[in-house]
């Protein structure tokens, strides 16, 4: 699995004109998911995301979760992270997972958050999305579980 994870102050999901999402202050995360991903990566990926510390403290050091601010999160599905371009300029995307596949992990990563206390919500799986954010700083996070394992 891979996320892109981006901190935020506002965030909001659009599908055909109509807003279905938003947050404030918190975290949106883009993710993948692949063809060889087990349950044990949609685990391991939520955990890291919900204590990745990347919000500042009083001194201005990144040293705070999203979590310890209270903050919410919005998880946007998106196969195009695994588009591969080594050969030409047209992305093959046979390594991300089927949509049966993905949307059970897209819906277990956001269960996994959520039963950690934390305001999650969630795009338009398999929809055609417009997404809007104001970053915070910015600051983007890239994860793969393959380089986490």
């Amino acid at each position: 699995m891979k996320a892109v994870i981006q901190r935020v102050d506002t965030c909001s999901v659009e599908v055909e004109g109509e807003c279905i999402s938003s947050i404030s202050k918190g975290l949106l995360i883009l993710l993948g998911v692949s063809e060889n991903d087990s349950g044990d990566d949609v685990t391991l990926l939520a955990r890291k995301c919900s204590g990745l510390r990347i919000f500042s403290d009083d001194a201005g050091k990144m040293n705070h979760s999203v979590k310890d601010i209270n903050g919410e999160i919005l998880v946007v599905s998106q196969f195009t992270l695994f588009g591969d371009v080594k050969r030409g300029l047209r992305p093959y995307f046979g390594d991300a997972a089927k949509p049966e596949k993905a949307t059970v992990f897209y819906e277990r990563f956001i269960e996994i958050l959520s039963n950690e206390g934390l305001t999650v919500k969630g795009g338009s799986f398999g929809a055609h999305m417009h997404v809007t954010l104001l970053n915070d700083g910015p600051v983007t996070i890239i994860l793969d579980t393959e380089a986490l394992k």
